[in-house]
């Protein structure tokens, strides 16, 4: 690629600027990785973007400026950057470019293939050349018409398609990160969307002594940080095993892609896995599948029935009746978040266990009231929820016999027909999507959050 002539300004292809080791050099590259601006060990502000053309798949430039107003403010990966008087230097053998607040200059322009040849932001030294738009149209055409992989997308997917066995990107929210250990985080990510209902197949004749757990997270989370997260779509747990430099740089609210994410399912819960060949890209909320990612989420808000959890099933399957039927539903997450220790709401779950789960051990053998603890799941969290009494006299239907009974329990657990006892708890099963009130109560006046509990209320099973 030969050095470009655009008015007085010569542009080297960055494999040529790579070879001019303490020169200044003028680029017109496409931005691929974007940092987020933080303290340098003086007083200035540094970031660092991550740059490409058809000649290099990747230089690093360094940024620094006595505040974060005069930084790159890159609206979007794959947006196009001309940088004046950058010098190159090296270190640690790694070829980079440094931005010198005081000769360099910069300015940008949107990646598209669009008519604009305007800057949307300059430098205050930046001054304009009569022939830039012919080198952004080369570059506009190259990276979007060739479909480089330094910009383009490769597998992305959004929460609600994820799968097992494969790597993938994600767009998506950061809410919360945490240190798990020495060098192990987990983060905390939202995209708007609800992850896949899990099968279940966990043994029901353990849930007593093992029981399924309510989340994965290592470090509890507060309640005040519950209250901070989204109550439509589910909140993703990331385990992050590798160092990254990003991750402690990231803050709540930030948009990010993940690059070379793995997921796993543990115990029906997705987790996702970043690795040694993983990438952390901090995106600007101006990011074309960041502003995309909202626009979906703002029509599922306009969108009442959308709301509701019920990515893999449409409508819940109607097996439950309530006394509340023109109470609005809501997600799980928004009563483990709520600032009332007692309260009523109504919610559509999936029963994914229950202990005890057989017909004949639902009852107490000594009072003969009902006492059964139900876990019950929707897209945000998991919950424990207790039938006691009079309640489970509505729910069952009376005192009917124990087949009945545990005809009721099967459907409800998403047992197939026709297979025994033994193997019914092991099978794989799918629960339906049942509606169901709930109301939160205490065991102990001297520690109401600690000892917090649910209930089931005011519903009942359909035949």
């Amino acid at each position: 690629m030969a050095v470009v002539d655009l008015g007085k300004y010569l542009y080297l292809p960055l494999i040529d600027a790579k070879k001019s080791i303490g020169l200044k050099v003028n680029l017109f590259a496409v931005v691929t990785e974007i940092s987020r601006p933080k303290r340098s060990r003086g007083h200035d502000f540094v970031m660092t973007l991550k740059v490409a053309d058809q000649s290099s798949p990747g230089l690093y430039v360094n940024f620094f400026a006595e505040d974060t107003g005069k930084l790159p403010n890159v609206q979007s990966n794959g947006d196009i950057i001309c940088l004046r008087r950058v010098v190159m230097r090296v270190h640690n053998g790694e070829c980079y470019g440094s931005y010198d607040k005081h000769f360099s200059s910069f300015a940008l322009f949107e990646g598209k293939a669009r008519e604009s040849f305007k800057a949307y932001q300059t430098s205050i030294n930046y001054q304009a050349s009569n022939n830039e738009k012919e080198l952004l149209s080369k570059l506009r055409t190259h990276f979007y018409d060739h479909k480089s992989d330094a910009v383009m997308k490769s597998c992305l997917l959004r929460l609600n398609s994820v799968k097992t066995e494969t790597v993938f990107d994600l767009i998506c929210r950061v809410l919360h990160v945490c240190e798990i250990s020495d060098d192990q985080w987990m983060i905390y990510v939202w995209d708007g969307t609800d992850t896949p209902c899990a099968p279940c197949h966990k043994d029901l004749n353990a849930e007593g002594e093992d029981p399924l757990p309510l989340n994965l997270d290592i470090v509890p989370l507060s309640r005040k940080i519950l209250q901070t997260f989204p109550c439509v779509g589910t909140v993703f747990r990331i385990v992050v095993r590798k160092y990254f430099e990003e991750i402690p740089q990231l803050s709540d609210g930030c948009w990010v892609k993940l690059c070379n994410l793995t997921c796993e399912l543990h115990y029906g819960i997705w987790r996702g896995l970043l690795h040694g060949s993983s990438k952390v890209h901090i995106l600007s909320d101006e990011d074309e599948n960041v502003k995309s990612n909202m626009r979906d989420y703002q029509d599922r808000l306009a969108s009442g029935a959308r709301v509701q959890s019920l990515t893999c099933s449409p409508r819940h399957s109607y097996m439950t009746g309530t006394d509340f039927e023109k109470e609005p539903c809501v997600a799980l997450i928004k009563s483990l978040a709520c600032r009332k220790v007692t309260h009523k709401f109504k919610s559509i779950v999936r029963v994914v266990a229950a202990y005890p789960w057989k017909g004949e051990h639902l009852r107490s053998p000594v009072q003969g009231h009902y006492r059964v603890r139900l876990t019950l799941e929707d897209s945000t969290a998991r919950i424990h929820a207790y039938i006691h009494g009079d309640d489970g006299v509505k729910f069952f239907g009376g005192h009917p016999e124990v087949e009945k009974l545990s005809t009721k329990m099967r459907r409800l657990l998403g047992i197939k027909e026709n297979i025994g006892v033994e193997e019914a708890a092991t099978s794989v099963r799918d629960p339906p999507w049942v509606c169901c009130c709930l109301k939160s109560y205490y065991l102990d006046k001297s520690d109401t959050w600690g000892s917090r509990r649910y209930r089931i209320f005011g519903t009942y099973i359909l035949d």
